[in-house]
């Protein structure tokens, strides 16, 4: 009887959700603080991009320089697959404290490169993979806290990102003609390490350790996940809107710049995205625990795509255009970063959430690494013009939306009423 009972209280565990409480908020400020550095820098690629292009790395073409912004995001997804699994049958902290002292070690090391191979393995390899032991966890963990208010807690976390992509970017910006790139990347370190130390503190799993799952190399991409059609298409629409999402990120100042506006100020444009993106990632989360996560992804990446053929496209070297499409594509684009984990884990089991995230992230991967390089072939082949890019992203948005419609109608009904 006694075994019983235990049994009963460790399901009870699992399936109630605290959905609120002082641990559960500390949580969730922990993973805040871990996306400080994880995902700010994800968010600062529009300066990174810039400020290669016209300094350290003049000498490249832009889709040669894609490569190393792209393996950021890349190995920020990509390592996930191996992440989620760790997360699930370990301590958190096993993730978390690794993953703070490289994004240190390699935000140190910015300031120094010169040479392509040297910014490609000390940001996008080291920079991702660090990352991507700060991010998934963050994302994962808050999945054993919430359930009902998983969206809104998600989001709120998410919104660090954001905070991140104004501060990083003014720190270039602003530090740089003061005390030199070096200087500037090092400052940013040490807010990354403020962080680290925060996020170290306050993250603790809910949920028992899952031995059951593997950590071998290669056993925990769950391949075998994407025989359940609606997990398929939800990867499948992650897969195109992650494609999606970076493209005018980091291609919004160097397209400010070829419309004529001044280095300073398109250079501000990275932060004033990132203005946007903060309340565009708390807001759907808020919604999207009343209407769904499927119902506000689909609404917000419509709204993206719309804004990307009507006022991008046409926004020319009109710059109160540029600075419109910038500011409102903040915050409809955010919930592509705050949304899409809800999504997921709407058609996973709770105890599986770590490895689930980590596969779908795996294959969300690829899109991030080859989207940048082919926007860079694409603005190359155009002479410069950005109208293919424009396009591009636009298009990648558009097939979201529709893959999205089929996933929400697999998983719970093809009414437009389902809230899901």
């Amino acid at each position: 009887m006694a075994t019983a009972a235990t049994l009963t209280t460790v399901d009870l565990s699992i399936t109630t959700y605290p959905d609120g409480g002082l641990q559960a908020w500390l949580v969730v400020l922990g993973s805040w603080a871990c996306m400080i550095p994880s995902m700010g820098l994800l968010n600062t690629m529009a300066v990174l991009q810039a400020r290669f292009s016209e300094n350290e790395l003049r000498n490249l073409p832009e889709s040669t320089i894609g490569w190393i912004l792209s393996s950021y995001a890349f190995f920020l997804y990509f390592c996930g697959a191996q992440v989620g699994p760790i997360f699930d049958a370990y301590d958190v902290k096993y993730l978390v404290i690794p993953g703070n002292i490289g994004i240190v070690i390699s935000m140190m090391l910015l300031g120094l490169c010169k040479e392509f191979y040297q910014f490609f393995l000390c940001f996008g390899l080291l920079g991702g993979a660090s990352a991507s032991l700060l991010f998934n966890p963050a994302i994962a963990i808050i999945g054993h806290y919430f359930d009902k208010r998983r969206a809104l807690a998600t989001g709120i976390a998410c919104t660090a990102g954001g905070l991140g992509g104004i501060m990083f970017p003014l720190i270039v910006l602003y530090l740089t003609p003061q005390i030199g790139f070096a200087w500037a990347t090092r400052i940013i370190a040490f807010i990354c390490l403020a962080m680290g130390c925060i996020s170290v503190c306050l993250m603790k799993k809910r949920l028992p350790h899952n031995k059951n799952t593997s950590i071998r190399p290669g056993s925990a991409i769950d391949f075998k996940a994407l025989r359940d059609p609606k997990y398929a298409l939800t990867t499948l629409a992650v897969f195109l809107v992650e494609f999606a999402v970076f493209i005018p990120y980091t291609y919004i100042s160097s397209y400010a710049i070829h419309a004529g506006m001044p280095t300073q100020r398109a250079y501000l444009l990275n932060a004033l995205v990132n203005v946007g993106a903060i309340p565009g990632r708390a807001l759907p989360g808020y919604a999207a625990d009343r209407f769904g996560a499927f119902n506000v992804l689909a609404l917000t990446s419509t709204t993206c795509a719309a804004l990307i053929f009507a006022l991008w496209y046409t926004a020319g070297t009109n710059e109160a255009a540029i600075y419109s499409f910038t500011v409102l594509y903040g915050f409809w684009s955010g919930a592509a970063i705050s949304i899409t984990p809800v999504c997921i884990s709407r058609v996973c089991n709770i105890e599986d959430i770590g490895k689930r995230t980590g596969t779908a992230f795996f294959i969300a991967s690829f899109g991030v690494l080859i989207g940048l390089p082919i926007a860079g072939a694409i603005l190359k082949a155009d002479g410069g013009s950005y109208n293919g890019v424009i396009v591009f992203a636009g298009v990648f948005y558009a097939a979201t939306v529709v893959t999205l419609y089929f996933a929400r109608g697999v998983a719970a009904g093809w009414g437009l009423k389902v809230l899901f």
